[in-house]
């Protein structure tokens, strides 16, 4: 471990310095299946964060699953993409401040909302959003990339979020209201994200300085949602919106990507469908345009206007024509309801790209098979409930103790 440690934060050689702490936080973060503890260690002038994830064996014991050190697995316990933290805290602005410590890179507000603060939380980024405001001058753009039906999406380049307002009418094939959109974003807030979907911050009566609007955005914004729309003197007022860490979307990202980029971001679209699937969501609109890239080249989905439970989808095979009438038929020739999925399909807007279509069926071809889904939903429906890890399993100590699947793990 101190070999380790001295890679890391501690200096290299490791030498104990006369002031040396190991600093741990009374109450464990649980989530999932399991809870961790979290703290640093002090040597010297010189702190390393640690996080101890404390998991229960088939027999029923604790075990340490792991020790993660490296910065990039802890932030990774953090993310954006990760249900909230349930923690005990009798003081929790000295819990916010001691993860500060460790990860000081976060704003406060971030630690709020996931240790299940959220409302302190919105108020905290309000406050940062308000501060960037006054000390930039770049104005707001529509954000590039293919226009949704559901969404007006708009950003701060100098800013990394984005501002997503339902449109005021919706067209179709769409078939939903903003009632609708707002409870399918309720459904993600309050459901395990497993990592894959991105959380979003909501709000109500966002008033924004008019001048720092582009005029393009301006003429789109009173278009789309007049509704929602209130303008006075020097301001506008935006009744209902949600704010997102802002991403590249996965459809750009692969126009400019390199040959191992590529294989890479397609490798973490299907992972992130899998795991999604093993949560017990059903993406619905998969087209590449609904995903983005992190920084970190994680995959991560982020329209939620379709979303499913996939116990309430049907997946099924396509049924093979009787006929040439039915073989050349333009409309399916066979009764499909409302929650009927048909995998088989999916090839056909996925897999226009040849370098697309040959890596995703190498890497993911059970993804287009119906009993990939249908397997997956009798494991949901049997009570099963996956072990999802968010760290890299060549970090586990004991695999054999629980179950290994790596597409619930970090890649």
């Amino acid at each position: 471990m101190l070999s380790h440690l001295s890679r890391t934060r501690l200096g290299e050689p490791f030498v104990v310095s006369p002031n040396h702490q190991i600093q741990v936080l009374h109450s464990l973060f649980y989530r999932n299946k399991g809870a961790y503890a979290i703290g640093k260690i002090i040597n010297g002038h010189a702190e390393c964060p640690f996080a101890i994830p404390i998991l229960h064996g088939r027999d029923g014991r604790l075990i340490i699953d792991t020790i993660l050190f490296d910065l990039e697995d802890i932030l990774a316990l953090f993310s954006f993409s990760r249900a909230y933290f349930l923690v005990h805290m009798e003081v929790p602005a000295a819990y916010v401040q001691f993860l500060h410590s460790l990860l000081p890179t976060r704003p406060k507000a971030e630690f709020y909302t996931m240790l299940g603060l959220q409302k302190h939380g919105k108020a905290l980024f309000y406050r940062d959003f308000l501060h960037h405001l006054r000390h930039s001058s770049d104005p707001f753009v529509i954000t590039p990339g293919i226009k949704g039906l559901v969404m007006v999406v708009f950003h701060l380049p100098s800013f990394p979020y984005v501002f997503k307002v339902i449109r005021d009418r919706i067209p179709p094939p769409k078939e939903i209201d903003r009632g609708g959109v707002k409870s399918k974003y309720w459904m993600v807030k309050l459901h395990d994200r497993v990592g894959r979907m991105a959380d979003t911050l909501e709000y109500s009566d966002v008033a924004f300085p008019k001048e720092r609007f582009s005029s393009e955005l301006l003429t789109e914004l009173r278009r789309e949602i007049p509704d929602l729309l209130q303008e006075r003197p020097g301001t506008l007022i935006i009744k209902h919106l949600y704010i997102e860490r802002r991403m590249v979307p996965l459809n750009l990202y692969l126009q400019t990507a390199s040959p191992e980029q590529k294989r890479h971001a397609l490798n973490e679209y299907g992972l992130a469908i899998k795991q999604l699937a093993a949560a017990n969501i059903f993406p619905g609109d998969m087209l590449y345009k609904n995903f983005g890239v992190t920084r970190n080249r994680r995959v991560v989905f982020y329209d939620y206007d379709e979303i499913e439970y996939m116990t309430v989808c049907n997946f099924r095979n396509v049924p093979q024509p009787r006929n040439d009438e039915e073989e050349m038929a333009s409309e399916p020739w066979y009764p499909v309801g409302r929650n009927d999925v048909f995998p088989a399909e999916w090839p056909t807007f996925l897999l226009g790209s040849p370098e697309v279509r040959s890596i995703l069926l190498e890497l993911h071809p059970d993804l287009f098979e119906a009993r990939f889904w249908q397997e997956q939903k009798q494991r949901i429906e049997s009570g099963h409930i996956e072990d999802v890890f968010p760290y890299a399993l060549e970090k586990r100590f004991g695999q054999d103790e629980t179950r290994t699947d790596d597409v619930n793990a970090e890649a």
